[in-house]
C-alpha cells in the first residue's frame, strides 16, 4: 500500500510478550527489521528478536490510531484470537461482566 495512512502491527517478542504499534509508509517490513536491529531504542529493544504476527493498513491515520490505542489495551487471550482471526472469540473476550456483549 502506499499514500499518507498508517500500519497498525503487533510483534510477539523473544521474551513471548506482545507490542502493538504503528508505522507510517509503504514497508511495513522495514519498520519490523528496525525493531530488531535495535535502532529505536524503546519498549522492544531487551525483547529481540521480534517476529511480526499481524498487520492491518488503514487509509485514516486517525483510524488507525484508534485501532492501535483499543488493541493495547486488549488481554492477552484478545490479542491471539486476533493473530488466528477468530472474530468470535474476539468477540466473547468482549463481554462485559454483565454478560452483554458491547454493540456494534
Amino acid at each position: 500500500m502506499t499514500g499518507a495512512g498508517i500500519y497498525i502491527y503487533m510483534l510477539r517478542c523473544a521474551d513471548g510478550s506482545y507490542y502493538v504499534g504503528s508505522a507510517t509508509g509503504s514497508d511495513l517490513n522495514n519498520r519490523i527489521d528496525q525493531h530488531n536491529s535495535g535502532a529505536y531504542p524503546g519498549d522492544t529493544f531487551s525483547r529481540r528478536p521480534v517476529v511480526g504476527v499481524w498487520s492491518e493498513y488503514f487509509d485514516r491515520i486517525t483510524d488507525g490510531i484508534a485501532v492501535e490505542r483499543q488493541i493495547k489495551g486488549w488481554s492477552r487471550a484478545k490479542k491471539e484470537a486476533l493473530i488466528r482471526s477468530d472474530r468470535a472469540a474476539v468477540r466473547l473476550f468482549s463481554r462485559r461482566r454483565g454478560g452483554r456483549l458491547p454493540a456494534d
